[in-house]
């Protein structure tokens, strides 16, 4: 039996403080792989699957493209990643768009393994590195805190995308024609908006997301694998899910949770209990999903579906 005033005790505020700074970074990570995720499926009713490799392909670019200047490389990551989610929507998801959402399910993992072969065939499986993140592994101290410089990129790159995004789709005729996509995919063509170049848009705003996504964990990790992106689209998938299946504040909100989750528990369990950090957490998930099935916020979207 834990003795939880005993555990609570243990956990000095400077603990708590740096706790909640890795809480708002990791929230912040997990927050842009389920925003990738929840903005194709709000309009297409797509979960893409292939999202993660989309993050896969910007990390490969970042290590094969080392030699090149930082700028240029964070630009040609960003704008190969958009490319090849564009080039992903028309050749593999346009054709099938009108088929059943098992069928999408299904083109999204074909696409998935696909693009982790092409990789595996091309440059191998071994892990490829890149010295990216040293320059971004320092730390700077405030009082007895230490912050590592990229928890407060992330926290800023995140949080300027968000606002862009926001403004975008409140404050442009084609974000609203996307909001609108996202309500009533069929009202919305009813009424003239254009489903092709909406769909387009969305592909090329979760590249844009996936993109910096990649930089950000390439700066944590340094390397790349044909697998790499696993990981990301499992736990934007789950975010997704406890923040409200279609609903993009949702999918931010459960980015956050998840990230708050995650750093709570690693810092407030004992050691002999670490290894089922993961076991826990996704257990206060399904918690929380009994408690509210439909998720933290309910998307008008579903709604509709429903």
């Amino acid at each position: 039996m834990i003795d939880l005033s005993a555990l609570i005790a243990t956990v000095s505020l400077e603990r708590i403080a740096q706790g909640a700074i890795d809480a708002i970074s990791v929230g912040s990570l997990y927050a842009l792989f389920s925003l990738g995720i929840a903005l194709i499926f709000g309009i297409m009713g797509l979960m893409n699957f292939a999202h993660g490799e989309l993050i896969m392909v910007g990390a490969y670019v970042l290590v094969l493209g080392k030699d090149l200047r930082l700028v240029a490389l964070l630009a040609i990551c960003v704008g190969s990643v958009m490319l090849v989610a564009l080039l992903l929507e028309r050749v593999a998801f346009r054709p099938v768009r009108a088929a059943s959402p098992a069928t999408l399910l299904v083109t999204s993992f074909a696409i998935s393994f696909l693009l982790q072969n092409v990789v595996i065939q091309a440059v191998g499986s071994v892990p490829m590195v890149t010295n990216l993140s040293t320059t971004l592994s320092e730390s700077f101290a405030v009082g007895s805190l230490s912050i590592p410089k990229l928890n407060v990129i992330t926290v800023g790159v995140t949080a300027v995308l968000l606002t862009a995004l926001i403004l975008f789709l409140e404050q442009t005729s084609l974000g609203v024609q996307m909001r609108a996509s996202a309500e009533d995919f069929l009202m919305a063509r009813l009424l003239g908006v254009k489903a092709n170049r909406v769909i387009a848009v969305a592909f090329a705003l979760s590249g844009l997301l996936a993109a910096v996504a990649a930089i950000l964990i390439i700066g944590r990790t340094g390397s790349a694998t044909p697998t790499m992106g696993l990981y990301p689209v499992l736990y934007a998938f789950i975010a997704t899910i406890l923040g409200g299946v279609g609903s993009l504040p949702g999918a931010v909100l459960g980015g956050y949770v998840l990230g708050a989750l995650t750093v709570a528990l690693q810092i407030g369990l004992p050691v002999e209990l670490q290894p089922f950090r993961d076991a826990l957490m996704f257990g206060i998930v399904f918690a929380v999903l009994v408690w509210r099935p439909q998720g933290l916020i309910h998307a008008r979207s579903m709604q509709t579906r429903i």
